[in-house]
């Protein structure tokens, strides 16, 4: 004779219902006096824009979440403007997603309302994937339409530009030129004979 198991819900749900409101059960015991409740919230209050938040999500290195918050900025506002694609951009900088990256700010400078900061993170993205001589002139054309007023861009232009007369000094030393020591500590780059 084999044994049937059958399954009753009723006590099983009583037992679930029973644990629950156990669970829940407080003891009685009240704030005390003096201690702060956590604020309410205001349903008729007004979002945080998503933008906002976005640029917030990145400069806390939350990359992903900003992405998230940029894109649901887009649905709210029914359309992708060079604000939101600037944002997109700089969050797929900030997790190494270079293509993705130049992609999205090369349309964020491409649309109405792009701002000198578009073209600024826009270099920055050719610098690291070594479009030196391409970052200097979106540098370049960054400096101009901030009028100089950021010390960022300047000082990316400044770093575009020194790094572009290394490379051509970096040229210079591989074309068989040796480094000879002259005196105690000055070196004298020499064609090789």
């Amino acid at each position: 004779m084999t044994s049937r198991l059958t399954w009753a819900p009723w006590p099983a749900a009583l037992l679930i219902a029973g644990l629950g409101l156990a669970a829940c059960n407080t003891g009685g015991s009240s704030v005390p006096e003096g201690q702060i409740d956590a604020p309410g919230v205001d349903l008729n209050a007004d979002a945080v824009d998503g933008i906002e938040v976005g640029h917030r999500l990145i400069a806390a290195g939350e990359y992903e979440l900003a992405i998230r918050s940029f894109n649901r900025a887009a649905l709210d506002r029914g359309k992708i403007d060079a604000e939101i694609l600037a944002g997109l951009g700089s969050a797929n900088l900030g997790l190494g997603r270079l293509g993705q990256a130049e992609t999205l700010l090369r349309r964020a400078i491409a649309s109405e309302g792009a701002q000198p900061e578009d073209w600024n993170n826009l270099g920055v993205v050719l610098m690291e994937a070594g479009k030196t001589v391409e970052a200097e002139q979106i540098f370049k054309r960054a400096f101009a339409l901030d009028n100089g007023e950021s010390v960022a861009i300047r000082d990316n232009l400044r770093l575009a530009l020194a790094k572009s007369e290394n490379s051509a000094t970096t040229a210079l030393q591989t074309d068989d030129y040796k480094l000879v020591r002259r005196g105690s500590s000055d070196f004298l780059i020499r064609p090789t004979p």
